[in-house]
């Protein structure tokens, strides 16, 4: 038998482990140009949460009772299919499912020789295309710029502070624990941290943390550290609104201060990112992030979680903060 994760029910606010479902069905078995996979690891992501809710996106919502889906690293146990052969190992988007089929559309093959297997859903994979390519289109750095990082212990966070310290930028972090802010110093070279959990005033911490303002803020979560950010935002600042984690589990949409007047005066540009908007530059973009990796500039950080079983509440920790780094489950 297969074991599949399926939704079983909407969230209303926070997601709980109830309204996911574990479903057992057949084993599938390869037809003409196919392939058997089995999952060896499953990325989960804050932006899961908004594929829950049915309404329209930039990608489809997840469908009730139907399995769910993420990046996942699988291995080719069966192979029918000319382009694949038996033991090699697939990165794509795929089912949440312990064995599945699937034609090759889609899906990349990546080589354990040159990088652990969980690293190609990490800084190798959308993780690490997201940091790269937001900071060329819309972050534009300069050497000597102040670069602003929220969820900055996270993948996609530390990634990003350690590309703009290889610009030359000064670079300043936000999470949510000291030890968090420990690891984004020692670890990922960010130059301050600010663990918003244990500060009174956001807006004074961040002028206190970059005192010649903020060239680039790079955002993760939203809410009032995006609105601190803000406050502080150089002439000709740009914003990447990658993501808003603070707002993803809120069931109104909450009211806050108008940015029109701080934009126009200061001539910030604010853009949203999707890395799926930029397919076309995943190949040299990910060359250049095994260039960093292989010569030590870049490093990166994993909590691993083991069990096909524990894939949602993996999720789940994520809106607790309990990952450091990419959180992968590991099957």
């Amino acid at each position: 038998m297969n074991q599949v994760i399926h939704l079983k029910n909407r969230p209303k606010g926070k997601p709980e482990l109830e309204d996911f479902e574990f479903v057992e069905e057949k084993k599938p078995q390869a037809a003409d140009g196919e392939m058997l996979l089995k999952t060896k690891y499953v990325s989960v992501d804050p932006y899961l949460r908004g594929r829950m809710r049915d309404e329209e996106s930039y990608i489809p919502p997840f469908q009730l009772n139907e399995p769910l889906e993420s990046g996942i690293i699988a291995e080719v146990v069966e192979s029918k299919n000319p382009n694949f052969e038996k033991g090699d190992f697939v990165n794509g988007m795929l089912d949440w499912k312990e064995y599945q089929t699937a034609t090759g559309n889609g899906l990349n093959k990546v080589d354990p020789d040159k990088a652990s297997l969980s690293a190609y859903l990490g800084i190798l994979g959308l993780t690490g295309l997201t940091a790269y390519i937001s900071l060329e289109h819309i972050g534009k750095l300069q050497e000597g710029e102040t670069l602003l990082v929220s969820g900055a212990s996270g993948a996609v966070g530390s990634t990003v502070g350690q590309i703009g310290k290889i610009k030359g930028c000064r670079v300043v972090g936000i999470a949510g624990t000291d030890e968090k802010i420990k690891l984004m110093k020692e670890k990922f070279g960010f130059d301050h941290g600010i663990n918003y959990k244990t500060i009174d005033d956001m807006n004074q911490a961040v002028a206190k943390a970059c005192p010649d303002g903020v060239d680039v803020y790079f955002d993760n979560v939203g809410g009032e550290i995006l609105d601190a950010a803000m406050q502080n935002i150089n002439k000709d600042g740009r914003v990447i609104n990658c993501g808003a984690i603070s707002l993803y589990n809120m069931t109104e949409t909450p009211k806050g201060p108008r940015y029109e007047g701080i934009m126009v005066k200061k001539t910030v540009r604010m853009q949203g990112f999707l890395v799926r908007d930029h397919v076309r530059e995943f190949g040299p973009a990910t060359q250049q992030l095994a260039q960093w990796l292989s010569a030590d500039k870049l490093t990166y950080e994993e909590t691993i979680v083991e069990g096909f079983k524990n894939i949602p509440q993996a999720f789940l920790d994520l809106f607790e903060g309990k990952n450091k780094g990419k959180m992968v489950v590991k099957v």
